[in-house]
């Protein structure tokens, strides 16, 4: 059964997958708000090594790292539809050991602020056995137009998850470095 995050929890991926995590999935869904306007929100993962410094993004622009090891499955423009509108699938063997961190936002391609956002959540999903392992509720609006989701990190050995859930400002990935250094 998923754990259902709050911001600032932090979990073990090992634990709550029960071991032999090897492969994971971040789905993003939301829906525009009923404006009638469609919503393009795009997910990122951005990596970082021990010493802060982005080693790769993986976004709409970059479906692939260079590595090979974290892919993003395809630009959904409009929200429409149930279940995860994107999704970034990480193969954690596969991600180098200089990479400490993956960071995992949303933006508002087009500008539009959260208050246009209904339902929006992201999920971290084992791939082995398509159990949701974490669910965090992005609710609550605001005049942000991106969101420092979550982040992944080596901690002894393991991978863990902290649930962030931080507004900030940029229209793409890229525009957020700043803000994603301040939680590393």
């Amino acid at each position: 059964m998923a754990i259902s995050l709050v911001k600032g929890q932090k979990i073990s991926l090992e634990k709550e997958s029960g071991g032999g995590l090897a492969k994971v999935i971040m789905g993003l869904g939301w829906d525009p708000v009923k404006s009638g306007r469609s919503i393009d929100l795009d997910a990122s993962c951005t990596l970082f090594d021990e010493q802060k410094k982005v080693v790769d993004v993986v976004y709409f622009g970059q479906l692939r790292s260079k590595d090979g090891s974290i892919k993003h499955t395809g630009d959904n423009l409009t929200g429409e539809g149930e279940g995860d509108d994107e999704q970034i699938i990480v193969e954690l063997p596969k991600v180098p050991d200089k990479v400490k961190f993956l960071v995992f936002t949303v933006n508002s391609y087009q500008g539009q602020t959260f208050n246009e956002v209904a339902n929006a959540f992201c999920r971290l999903v084992n791939a082995s056995n398509n159990q949701e392992i974490a669910r965090y509720e992005l609710s609550g609006g605001g005049s942000h137009t991106g969101l420092i989701m979550a982040k992944l990190y080596r901690h002894q050995g393991e991978w863990k998850m902290h649930a962030l859930g931080d507004p900030a400002t940029g229209q793409v990935a890229q525009q957020l470095i700043q803000d994603m250094v301040k939680f590393l």
